[in-house]
């Protein structure tokens, strides 16, 4: 609604009897309404009825239109009906005019007319000059300071530069957010709103359409909801790459013994979410093992267990458990073997994550589990990460057979071979210490490695054999039926070379 007032230095009529006071020049913006403030005088006096009438100056030849008048039986000009009204008491000099629902042809030029007594005057010397310009204004968007999600808020649209008494404006609204209108006055329209986390940053737009000129207007906001944290993920890192995302509470996760790995965590969240890890399922006030997004393990086997990240804001937290699983291939020890109670007693352990399987190997058979017989017994057990096997052979032994200990579980395998040469005598002489060389039973051991290393059972003991002249592994010699010296350590109790 424009207002105008009537300038200070008002012009007046040439003809002082004649006076007119109102502003010449007025513009606005198509669709709204507008009021001129207008006095006149004339210079006889009259107890009759004054009528007044306001006309649109025809352009040319074309006829004046009258616009508005408090004249009975006057038709008005079609395009001003219902619009054009006269604004006071025009008995006490007023001849003030309001327009309603401005448009654009109602831009040019109109005069004051007045009669009283069958004596009539037009005040065509003061015209008023209306000029309609495009509608700049837009609607006003009314947002709660807060939106939080889940609680019903009502929105409000209202254009209060529009004139109440033009034709009511049509209101839309338009978002992706679910909504429903609610009440709505001449000027404002208002809509309820259950904002969900996904609506943080969607569009919400009023549009407004004044339907006496067909000119619509709008404006969008975007929508600042206010939730509590959600879809948190951890991801497992190796180096640069994402190996794994979870997304699941108590999610379990199998990592090498002694591998470095780089947890992330993100989460939705408005305000921004804070992120922490805990070494389990935390308390509401524990003590965070690290307090960004990301956890570095240098070595996984230092913190095997449950982690916990933390998203947390001042709208509540969320928890997303992760189970560490350390594994690993076996890692074994042994075959140990002996001579006693004439037959050979061997053990074997293994370490690995899960606990490995043992198994044995004498020549081309297999020996699994468990067993007993008159010749053979095998005894396994587990522990933790750790599997034990014991192997006692009492007969059907033969020179250069092979006996091997297996450890295997699903990351890797590992195995150990023990060559045996039973029977075999020293040569003649004594001991050191005067004691009698008796049959000394021989084995050669191989252990896993680049370069293998041997040792040589003699009665009870394993002496360390230094190997001459081999430019190869014993054991391939060994197949090859090739001949081979072996001359004892020199710190070994047996001081001559054994033809094997």
């Amino acid at each position: 609604l424009l207002w105008l007032f009537p300038l200070s230095a008002a012009s007046l009529a040439q003809d002082h009897w004649y006076q007119l006071e109102l502003q010449q020049n007025v513009t606005v913006q198509e669709g709204l309404c507008v009021q001129v403030p207008c006095t006149f005088s004339y210079p006889w006096g009259s107890f009759g009825t004054t009528s007044v009438s306001w006309f649109r100056k025809g352009a040319g030849r074309k006829r004046d239109l009258l616009v508005a008048t408090n004249k009975l039986g006057q038709k008005l000009h079609e395009g001003s009906q219902g619009r054009f009204f006269l604004l006071g008491d025009p008995q006490a000099n007023n001849c003030s005019l309001s327009i309603r629902d401005v448009n654009a042809g109602d831009s040019g030029t109109y005069f004051f007319q007045m009669e009283v007594d069958f004596r009539k005057h037009a005040y065509r010397d003061k015209p008023l000059s209306l000029e309609v310009t495009a509608l700049s204004l837009t609607p006003h968007i009314l947002v709660p300071e807060s939106l939080e999600s889940g609680r019903p808020s009502n929105l409000t649209c209202a254009v209060p530069w529009a004139c109440e008494g033009g034709t009511p404006p049509i209101f839309s609204w338009t978002s992706a957010a679910l909504t429903s209108l609610g009440p709505r006055t001449a000027l404002s329209s208002v809509v309820t709103l259950t904002p969900r986390p996904q609506d943080h940053g969607a569009s919400l737009t009023c549009q407004v359409m004044l339907p006496a000129s067909g000119v619509t207007v709008e404006r969008t906001v975007r929508l600042n909801v206010t939730y509590a944290p959600q879809n948190v993920t951890i991801s497992v890192c190796q180096g640069s790459r994402t190996a794994l995302k979870i997304r699941q509470n108590a999610s379990s996760l199998p990592v090498l013994e002694g591998q470095a790995l780089q947890l992330r965590c993100v989460a939705d969240g408005n305000p921004p979410v804070q992120l922490s890890w805990f070494r389990g399922s935390p308390a509401p006030k524990a003590t965070p093992i690290s307090g960004t997004a990301t956890l570095e393990l240098p070595d996984v086997g230092t913190v095997a267990g449950e982690v916990t990240c933390r998203a947390q804001n001042p709208l509540g937290s969320r928890n997303l458990s992760l189970s560490l699983s350390v594994v690993s291939a076996p890692q074994l020890l042994g075959p140990s073997c002996s001579w006693e109670d004439g037959g050979l007693h061997c053990s074997c352990s293994s370490r690995a994550r899960p606990a490995p399987s043992l198994r044995w190997r004498l020549g081309a058979g297999l020996l699994d589990g468990n067993l007993s017989n008159a010749s053979v017994k095998v005894t396994s057990s587990s522990a933790g990460p750790w599997a034990n096997s014991s192997l006692s052979l009492s007969e059907g032994l033969s020179s250069g057979l092979s006996l091997s200990c297996e450890a295997q579980n699903v990351h890797g395998a590992q195995s150990a071979t023990v060559l045996l040469s039973p029977g075999q005598r020293s040569p003649e002489g004594t001991m050191p210490g005067g004691q009698e060389r008796g049959p000394l039973p021989l084995a050669v051991r191989m252990f896993p490695g680049t370069s293998p290393s041997f040792r040589c059972l003699a009665g009870n003991l394993w002496h360390p054999l230094a190997c001459r002249n081999v430019t190869q592994p014993l054991l391939s010699l060994w197949v090859a039926s090739l001949p081979l010296w072996a001359g004892l350590d020199p710190d070994s109790p047996l001081r001559g070379g054994y033809r094997f």
